[in-house]
């Protein structure tokens, strides 16, 4: 800590990650001559990729080791190298990781295995790593992961005996098996790399670690993950929101049907599984999520070549009906629009093709279509101010030739760049529409075996347009001014703590929202049925009536809510018929009475606004529909705190009770500025 007048600061001193990804001199631990071994693998890979750094074999049996004179230990060696690469027995690793701190190794990746996904003895290894880390203040990949990759200066740091061409993709996994898959089937793609990284267990470098190192790499242009799981959530965040403005971050998500085993205690935590607040932190970071392996490179690839639609208004030309309904149901299904055609494009597309034509989008410009007609179509909806996007779509058929038209369609956009819209294709086939492809991929056009594809890449081009927004936005603050009093809050929360509850009751809780300025419904207590007719001749009927329990939360479900009661003898009956109901479905339930409240008949729209705190995320907050619809719609949308008038208003338009909300047939609309104030209000406390 470092004591300035008025203020204290901490400097965090960080050792820069080139020890790893630019070393020049590299210690293999565990190096071997025997076929079949890791250490064999690795030095390999060191010798027959063209590494031109010093690579200095560590055995402590061996005294050379594929023709190079090996070394006992690290602080035999005859100097001080950046990268130690650890691929011995899981007990031997800490005091080989001692060596490395004590002769002044900084980078260092652990392959080996047998640490804390063995059990109990494999996490206390595992501690004794982050423990000489820390005293060192080393760099560590791993462990338990394949290592590293950067083709760019031929380092090869892992026991895969292949390499892939440069590029300009980072590519982060983590899982080693299926992050060797993927490169395997990159490189026979032909796609190429800036760096490839199996992070393994992350005792220290992570993802917002690495997102910041490749953020500033010259050679990544665009950053690709799969991720199981985030260790360091604002860390995280922080690095994405940085870089993302400038370098796409694409990401697949394992794991998205996995939930909370404590996520049933209010409405909030049964609904928000882990994975909702991921998605939730993902848009807030600017970060594209996809949903399958290959949709990571076909979104690099596109990000790179094409703008980034305007809209989600797609324009789709075909010379098959079948594709283009397919395309269109795909688009649809997936929250993007068929673009509505001008006026103006009609009257072109009317003299440019045949009388029957369709006269809608997709546009079907018939099997007989040849180059020049697709040209002329192309060039109308890139000029339709409607259209965001085009999918253009080509079946082998007998009039046109398909390289013929990959030539029309790159004439088409090199000519018009200055409209800035996004030109995807799809040339169905194989054989027949190899060339054609080659073409378009030549000039910057991507093209999908299916029109599917292009549609998923279309959209996720546009997801990642709109998160872009959120993070340039300088939206209006919204007039939120909360000073609640806080002695009668923490009060209330510690007596639910004495009494070991984690609910509190609804009076409680609607005396903790009226602290804090948000409106509620005027609450009583009634301990007896005379006490519940008192109250509801005080403030008039009808009244609805509410068991009042801290182990009843669900109250409707088990008959314990009465509406519309209009009498004394209503509010009798229903009282004694509450309090048996409670009892029936929860003999040890503690009840203190029914709430009273005002039946309110207005008409209006039901929605949730609630929140909870997340164990990696933190503090997350939700809107949907309210009522029943919450849950048997599943129309909700999650968001990460803290909230402003833009932040409010996404997160409300991405439900369909917005749409409600809005008004709707003779429905007034609500005051949509109001309930942004309302979630602004319910995540603002710090």
């Amino acid at each position: 800590m470092l004591a300035i007048p008025g203020y204290w600061c901490t400097i965090v001193v960080t050792v820069h990650l080139d020890k790893i990804f630019n070393p020049k001199s590299v210690a293999v631990v565990g190096a071997s001559d025997e076929e079949g071994s890791v250490g064999y693998a690795l030095m390999k890979n060191f010798l027959d990729s063209g590494f031109e750094g010093e690579v200095y074999p560590v055995n402590i049996r061996k005294k050379e080791i594929l023709g190079l004179k090996a070394y006992q230990t690290v602080e035999q060696l005859p100097k001080t190298v950046d990268l130690a690469v650890i691929a011995s027995p899981s007990k031997t690793v800490p005091e080989v990781l001692e060596q490395c701190g004590r002769v002044g190794i900084k980078g260092i990746i652990i392959i080996s295995a047998g640490f804390k996904e063995v059990g109990p003895e494999g996490k206390a290894l595992e501690d004794k790593l982050v423990e000489i880390k820390r005293k060192y203040g080393l760099r560590i990949i791993g462990p338990n992961c394949l290592g590293v990759i950067r083709p760019s200066i031929n380092l090869n740091a892992t026991f895969i005996n292949r390499m892939p061409k440069p590029g300009n993709i980072a590519f982060i996994s983590q899982s080693g098996a299926l992050g060797a898959a993927i490169l395997d089937w990159a490189i026979h793609e032909n796609i190429g790399f800036s760096n490839f990284v199996s992070v393994g267990s992350m005792i220290d470098v992570d993802f917002g670690d690495l997102i910041d190192y490749f953020g500033t790499d010259p050679k990544t242009r665009s950053i690709l993950m799969y991720i199981e799981g985030i260790t360091d959530a604002r860390k995280f965040i922080s690095a994405a929101r940085h870089f993302a403005r400038t370098k796409p971050i694409i990401v697949v998500k394992a794991g998205k049907f996995v939930e909370s085993a404590k996520a049933a205690a209010s409405h909030t935590g049964y609904i928000t599984g882990e994975d909702d607040i991921y998605d939730a932190a993902f848009k807030r970071a600017g970060i594209v999520r996809v949903e399958e392996m290959a949709d990571l490179f076909n979104c690099a690839e596109v990000l790179g070549l094409q703008p980034l639609p305007k809209g989600p208004n797609l324009a789709i030309i075909t010379n098959a009906g079948g594709p283009g309904v397919m395309a269109a149901d795909a688009l649809i299904s997936r929250g993007g629009k068929l673009a509505r055609l001008s006026p103006r494009t009609m009257e072109v597309l009317n003299n440019i093709l045949p009388p029957y034509w369709n006269k809608e989008n997709p546009i079907d410009i018939l099997g007989d279509a040849e180059a020049d007609r697709y040209q002329a179509v192309l060039k109308a909806c890139l000029e339709d101010e409607n259209v965001d996007g085009v999918l253009i779509i080509y079946t082998a058929q007998a009039m046109a030739e398909p390289s013929e038209v990959a030539k029309a369609i790159v004439e088409v956009c090199k000519s018009d760049r200055r409209r800035n819209k996004i030109v995807l294709t799809s040339f169905m086939g194989y054989k027949a529409v190899e060339e054609a492809n080659r073409i378009l991929n030549e000039n910057g056009i991507p093209s999908y075996s299916t029109p599917e594809q292009a549609v998923k890449t279309y959209l996720y081009m546009y997801q990642y347009k709109r998160n872009l927004e959120l993070l340039y936005d300088t939206p209006e603050e919204l007039p939120v001014d909360i000073s609640p009093p806080k002695r009668p809050i923490l009060i209330t929360m510690r007596n639910a703590v004495m009494q070991n509850r984690v609910v509190l009751t609804e009076t409680e809780a609607k005396n903790i929202l009226e602290y804090y300025g948000l409106p509620v419904v005027k609450t009583y207590v009634a301990k007896t049925a005379e006490e519940a007719v008192q109250i509801s001749s005080k403030i008039g009927y009808p009244v609805v009536l509410k068991i009042l329990s801290p182990q009843i939360t669900y109250k409707t479900e088990v008959g314990c809510v009465a509406l519309d009661l209009n009498s004394e003898t209503e509010v009798l009956e229903a009282f004694d018929r509450i309090i048996k109901n409670a009892k029936v479905y929860n003999p040890e339930a503690e009840i203190l009475g029914v709430t009273v409240q005002p039946m309110i008949k207005k008409k209006g729209y039901e929605v949730i606004i609630g929140s909870k705190k997340d164990s990696i995320f933190g503090p997350v907050i939700l809107f949907g529909m309210g009522g029943i619809g919450v849950e048997l719609f599943k129309d909700y949308a999650i968001g990460l705190p803290p909230l402003n008038q833009t932040l409010a208003r996404r997160l409300m338009e991405e439900t369909k009770v917005y749409q409600l909300l809005k008004g709707y047939r003779n429905m007034p609309p609500a005051n949509i500025k109001l309930l942004e104030e309302t979630a602004t209000l319910t995540m603002t406390e710090k």
